[in-house]
């Protein structure tokens, strides 16, 4: 089933989009939902090998920290002391 969807640009923007999309052969409307598909997958996965990269580089440095149960007792007792004067 499909569904309408409404957005509003500036004139400038209608006319550039109109002639993108007639450039490529396309309607505005087809053109509009293909520019959506390709804005979906390129959020929705990112550049992985730069996570992944991320990722590793992070797991390479030793920072001193206390075992979990000091460090959660540490932070409570941050809650239990007053905000400000």
């Amino acid at each position: 089933m499909s569904k309408r969807l409404q957005v509003v640009i500036d004139e400038s923007e209608l006319g550039r989009f109109q002639r993108a999309a007639q450039a490529r052969g396309l309607t505005l409307a087809t053109w509009v939902r293909q520019a959506l598909r390709v804005a979906e997958a390129q959020g929705a996965s990112g550049d992985l090998d730069s996570k992944l990269a991320a990722v590793r580089a992070a797991s390479g440095h030793a920072f001193p920290a206390p075992d979990i149960e000091v460090m959660l007792a540490e932070i409570e007792r941050g809650y239990a002391v007053p905000d400000g004067p």
